[in-house]
């Protein structure tokens, strides 16, 4: 048997990189190694450089900088409102309203899908959840119900738009949509997604016990609530929702400068900000960027989709590309799936299907997204418990009824541009 040729051994080398750096993404980074998602990303993009020969620039060109910029400056921008305090006003200012508790669940699940939808699932969470486990607490509640809908109104609403969560800001960079055009598409599935949570956790609000509250602490850590600065992140974000909607400015561009404005302040120095940047994820779409490229270039991943479309699975087809995002998205997190699909999708109503799938997706099990697990990490400093158990009881159904509804919805409208 003869020697692959040197073009076969950088195939071979590169799938191992690629296996590897996938791998990890499934098990959440490498065993034995202190490793996450993003060290293994950074890590396979190092040595991906190495299999191809890569220079420095030839490498740094596979990274959607768009995609990048984007990221950083809606970052930012949340930072901005984190630090206001508005997050945590906005919701106990609707947990202290005397309503029952279906009425309570739908104002959250808006609240909480609104939120996601402008400023970042991840975010969101990460300043609500303590806020809910103590409202929960004072009127005598179970907690776990009202956090996983937290998590999963998050998920939801942030894929009404282009910017709700990292996933959609690379579907949009990429296959370069149009914002309004995106969500006229996005909205009504996620609206009747969002309904049938509401009356998924009504039911489970009914069979849920009273729980007995510990002595609830006051939330020392949370940034009190500044009216300027919030005011000023709210005018910010609809002064680029109106640019994303009203031109057709570089997106990347017009939030890099409304960074910039948030940035110029005298009580917030730009060192808080800076904090609030999540750095491993940016790391992560930059590695995972070069990674995707080697394959790429083996065509392997070209042949592989032409294989399944002579099989009756093409991607353009809604349910074939829907079922792929989904299942991706639970093996290997969903922003590594989009970025495995996005080669082979092309189109709004493709970009809006990938986007809902792999988001919804980020409902079905526990680890399933980085939202769902901010809520259950910031819960257990609280003393509650949200195991895989008790999210999969609750989000398992809540993400099939999503799904049913997106297709019932795809049913009536049909085929999207």
């Amino acid at each position: 048997m003869s020697l692959p040729d040197a073009l076969d051994w950088v195939t071979l080398g590169t799938l191992a990189v690629f296996a590897m750096v996938y791998l990890g993404m499934f098990l959440g980074g490498l065993p034995r190694t202190g490793l996450d998602r993003s060290g293994v990303a950074l890590l396979g993009a190092i040595a991906m450089i190495a299999v191809q020969g890569w220079s420095v620039a030839e490498a740094a060109a596979a990274i959607d900088l768009p995609t990048i910029v984007l990221l950083f400056a809606f970052m930012l921008l949340s930072a901005q409102m984190r630090l206001g305090g508005f997050y945590g006003a906005v919701t106990l200012a609707v947990g202290r309203r005397a309503w029952p508790p279906a009425a309570l669940m739908a104002a959250l699940l808006a609240l909480v899908a609104v939120l996601s939808a402008v400023f970042s699932n991840d975010v969101v969470c990460l300043a609500v959840t303590p806020v809910v486990v103590r409202i929960a607490w004072r009127r005598g509640w179970d907690p776990v119900p009202w956090l996983v809908a937290v998590a999963c109104a998050a998920n939801i609403g942030s894929a009404a738009t282009l910017i709700g969560n990292p996933q959609n800001m690379l579907i949009g960079s990429v296959l370069k949509l149009p914002f309004a055009a995106y969500s006229a598409q996005a909205l009504p599935p996620v609206l009747l997604a969002l309904a049938a949570l509401w009356l998924w956790m009504v039911g489970v609000l009914r069979r849920t016990p009273p729980r007995v509250a510990p002595p609830v602490a006051a939330l020392d850590d949370a940034p009190p609530y500044d009216r300027w600065q919030s005011a000023k992140g709210l005018l910010v974000a609809a002064a680029l929702l109106a640019a994303f909607v009203l031109t057709d400015w570089p997106h990347e561009g017009v939030a890099l400068v409304a960074a910039g404005v948030l940035l110029l302040s005298r009580r917030l120095h730009s060192v808080q900000f800076m904090g609030l940047v999540d750095w491993p994820l940016l790391l992560l779409f930059m590695g995972l960027f070069v990674v995707n490229a080697g394959l790429q270039r083996t065509g392997l991943a070209a042949q592989a989709v032409d294989w399944m479309g002579r099989h009756g699975l093409a991607l353009h087809e809604p349910l074939v590309l829907a079922g792929a995002g989904l299942a991706l998205s639970n093996l290997v997190s969903n922003v590594p799936a989009v970025m495995l699909l996005l080669p082979h999708v092309q189109g709004t109503g493709a970009g809006v299907t990938l986007a809902l799938a792999s988001t919804y997706a980020g409902n079905l099990l526990l680890v399933g997204s980085i939202a769902n697990l901010i809520v259950a990490d910031l819960a257990a400093r609280d003393g509650v418990r949200l195991d895989w158990r008790r999210h999969a009881a609750i989000g398992v159904p809540a993400t099939l009824l999503s799904l049913l509804t997106w297709a019932l919805w795809a049913a009536v409208s049909g085929p999207a541009a």
